[in-house]
């Protein structure tokens, strides 16, 4: 049987999607197609898609390995339609050269770049770069976020289990794409004294303080882990929308920068800059960081953004016609503040939320390793629940419940409430208010914590917790486990959860029941637990509140203000999130011309 024989046979099969029960699967990436097996354009003998090299008696042999095109589920299911439908059945002749034109006019071989950079921390790039994603694929694009390199205690796990950052989790479901860790192939999970953990590609690398990561990490492997990671999103999507980090003319360390302008020249990039007008200067941040960069890196930016307008933007008129004859980049536009659910990025813009009415306080304690905090989010979606961040032993007193939240260092951020007095007066409210750990909370509230490899706080140690709950946790090797899992609340009406664990450490408790059961590959577990009284509880589960089950139990408990447990319709944060991506898609529309960075045009439309 001959090459093209073989491809006739499988479009007469109709294949379909990833062949999971191939020996090779994934032969080329994470969800690619699996339509052909054998690719009918073979050998396309297109550079943009593969090479030469030498086989046997050092004739010429086409090579596909780097070619990912054809597994494009929109380009797979495209190209079985063409041949599918073509003259003469499935044992015609293929046109290849033919089919390949027809597919080069509707589908991108490589993806178009977009940079988005801020002059400032806090500009406002997270929620551009959504926005971004989210029109790109309203008009029918396939479209990836990525950040190279993210440092962020606010992280998730995709479905493969790989661990990147909550943002750019938010930035994929904006483009309707599946997260996976080449989206953000290096994260930064400070852990304190200089030292952070390094994630790669979605799993732990090490620890390395600052000296380590720039001087060895930095030099020698982290622009080939860049490239590697944007190639496959540049050749599987329409458009790659990058998030910047920082600003980018740190001229301080603008040798070791790996996350702004060199991954802008690594995806040959058209950039925009972005500056958040509330914190005043504006039109100098724009000057400044753009005349700091060289004039190849300023070549690159088609466009500025004015972010976060109170009031009207007319007032700014005359300094938007400075930026443009001196600069020569138009401004985009200016965005109004827009009030909106999405999660906050870093920890240093945490806020408290307050409900307009009253009712019940939720103090979440503010940990100086904090992490995750976004778990939180969904509490304020109950009737009259505000939620406080508490950094002083005397906040507490004004709070109905108390949450002790993730943590990248419990050991470290354990002493701190010790030191604080925090801890004791947490102690003092047991059984008064309910008390809830969540992953490194959680294993606070036991009764001691060992660490005999200094895995956790780099010395070897055995510390006393909390003793709200009777547990011990013990960090017995550098292992995380990073899992998506659902499953259902034990206690009170029940009904449905879903998260994920993102944890190293095991912890082992007694004389109290599993607060959920949960499903992991198909073998069912109990998860967490709760005392005998229901007042104190601690799970590993982040994400929890997000549907509304344990939101409103947990809300049950509170003896508040109000009384009440009604919700506002009990729903899920993913409709309140997918609410405000639609919202800052259309004011993103309304306010600014994208015409210099993308087509006017649907694609395929939504």
């Amino acid at each position: 049987m001959d090459f093209h024989e073989k491809v006739s046979n499988e479009i007469r099969g109709g294949v379909r999607g990833t062949d999971q029960g191939c020996e090779h699967n994934p032969c080329h990436f994470h969800g690619q197609d699996c339509t052909f097996c054998f690719c009918p354009l073979y050998p396309c003998e297109d550079p943009e898609l593969g090479s030469f090299f030498r086989g046997k008696d050092d004739k010429p042999v086409w090579s596909c390995q780097e070619c990912y095109w054809t597994h494009r589920p929109d380009v797979a299911t495209e190209m079985h339609r063409l041949l599918a439908d073509r003259g003469g059945g499935y044992g015609a002749p293929i046109d290849r050269a033919g089919t390949k034109a027809a597919l080069e006019r509707k589908f991108s071989k490589r993806a178009k770049a977009i940079m988005v950079l801020g002059a400032t921390s806090g500009a406002g790039k997270s929620f551009i770069t959504a926005a971004l994603c989210r029109v790109l694929s309203d008009r029918g694009f396939r479209v990836a976020p990525f950040k190279s390199q993210n440092m962020s205690l606010n992280s998730c796990v995709t479905q493969s289990g790989e661990e990147i950052a909550r943002i750019q989790e938010l930035q994929a479901r904006a483009a309707r794409a599946e997260p996976i860790a080449a989206m953000n192939p290096i994260l930064l999970k400070p852990k304190g004294k200089a030292v952070s953990q390094v994630i790669v590609e979605g799993r732990p690398y090490r620890d390395m303080d600052v000296t380590q990561y720039y001087e060895g990490f930095v030099r020698n492997e982290a622009m080939g882990i860049v490239r590697r990671n944007y190639e496959l999103l540049a050749r599987t999507n329409d458009y790659v929308v990058i998030e910047g980090a920082g600003s980018p003319a740190e001229i301080n360390i603008s040798s070791y920068e790996i996350a702004n302008m060199r991954t802008a020249e690594v995806a040959d990039a058209d950039c925009v800059l972005v500056v958040n007008i509330e914190w005043g200067g504006a039109f100098a941040y724009i000057f400044g960081t753009l005349l700091l960069l060289s004039e190849a890196e300023r070549r690159r930016f088609k466009g500025i953004i004015i972010n976060n307008m109170f009031g009207d933007a007319g007032c700014l008129s005359s300094g938007i016609d400075r930026v443009e004859s001196e600069l020569g980049i138009p401004v985009l536009g200016v965005m109004p503040h827009l009030e909106h659910s999405l999660p906050t990025e870093d920890s240093m813009f945490i806020a408290s939320k307050r409900s307009s009415a009253a009712g019940k306080l939720v103090g979440v304690i503010r940990l100086p390793h904090i992490s995750n905090f976004t778990d939180f989010d969904a509490l304020t979606m109950e009737e009259a629940v505000s939620v406080l961040y508490i950094t002083e032993p005397m906040e507490l007193d004004l709070v109905d419940a108390i949450i002790i939240p993730g943590t990248k260092n419990t050991i470290h951020d354990l002493t701190w409430l010790e030191r604080t007095h925090l801890a004791s007066k947490i102690r003092e409210l047991r059984g008064e208010v309910p008390i809830l750990g969540v992953c490194g909370g959680y294993q606070m509230l036991g009764d001691q914590i060992m660490d005999v490899h200094g895995i956790e706080g780099g010395v070897c140690q055995q510390v006393e917790g909390l003793g709200l709950l009777r547990g011990i946790t013990h960090f017995d090797a550098y292992d995380k486990r990073t899992k998506q899992v659902s499953g259902e609340l034990l206690v009170g009406a029940g009904g449905k959860v879903r998260g994920y664990e993102i944890h190293m450490g095991r912890t082992e408790i007694a004389e109290s029941r599993g607060l959920f059961r949960i499903s992991s590959e198909g073998i069912p577990y109990e998860e967490g637990s709760i005392s005998p009284d229901g007042m104190v509880m601690g799970t590993y589960l982040h994400g929890a509140f997000d549907l509304p089950a344990f939101r409103a139990f947990f809300v049950g408990l509170i003896k508040g203000r109000n009384g009440g447990t009604e919700g506002r319709e009990h729903r899920t944060l993913d409709e309140v999130v997918e609410e405000s991506l639609a919202l800052s898609a259309r004011v993103l529309l309304d306010n600014l011309d994208l015409s210099h960075l993308i087509p006017r045009e649907q694609k395929g439309g939504r």
